[in-house]
């Protein structure tokens, strides 16, 4: 394994769990929403975060440059001020994050829908606002689906292509993560290289499946008190 490996394996490591951190409490905000509320605005927000979900990432990536562009809606000549992110590790997490926000939030929402809603209703008419009963029944009942939910945007971040080289290039020992080198490798006839590079990425992604499967078998934290 070569230093621009190394830095790669070690980049994309530290984007993915960057990314993770910015879009788990937001989307398990978004994930309890789109459980509870069934109304037209919550379907409408629900599709909106969903889009990075279906849209091919390199359209997402273009999304996002043009939004950070100098004369974008973030870019310097509205906001009057320079703001250093395209083609660094920044952008590389910003893109990362939009990209797995989707699936974080879905799967947060799948593990609210499994939580009973008169257990909720129980702790309001104890006196508890929502936000208690947010925190103190509904999050730790749904424990198991949201580690399960942070686990899976952590392996989507990691494995994000797309928009991360659209919005952060390619560039060795800066912005070159774990698949964009494998892109590389595979461009420049370094299959040995592509070949450990491709074995690293599945073996991250077993053992994070394989944690997740695990969370699904474990009792919930409320379960467990």
């Amino acid at each position: 394994m070569n230093d621009a490996t190394a830095s790669a394996i070690i980049l994309t490591l530290q984007v993915a769990s960057l990314a993770t951190l910015i879009v788990f409490i937001p989307s398990v905000v978004l994930g309890y929403y789109f459980s509870r509320s069934k109304t037209m605005t919550s379907r409408l927000v629900s599709t909106v975060v969903t889009l990075p979900l279906v849209l091919p990432p390199t359209a997402v990536g273009y999304l996002l440059l043009r939004f950070l562009a100098v004369d974008g809606p973030l870019g310097p000549e509205i906001l009057g001020l320079r703001i250093d992110i395209l083609l660094t590790w920044k952008a590389a997490v910003l893109a990362a994050a939009v990209m797995a926000m989707p699936l974080v939030a879905r799967t947060a929402r799948v593990a609210f829908d499994g939580v009973d809603g008169r257990l909720e209703m129980m702790n309001r008419t104890l006196g508890y606002g929502p936000y208690e009963t947010f925190l103190c029944t509904s999050v730790p009942l749904a424990s198991r689906g949201l580690f399960a939910a942070a686990i899976l945007g952590f392996t989507r971040a990691v494995g994000e292509f797309g928009a991360t080289v659209t919005v952060a290039g390619n560039i060795p020992f800066k912005t070159q993560t774990l698949a964009s080198a494998i892109f590389s490798a595979q461009q420049t006839g370094q299959h040995h290289e592509a070949y450990v590079l491709i074995a690293l990425s599945l073996a991250l992604g077993f053992v994070a499946v394989y944690a997740s499967e695990l969370l699904a078998n474990r009792p919930s934290l409320l379960h467990r008190t």
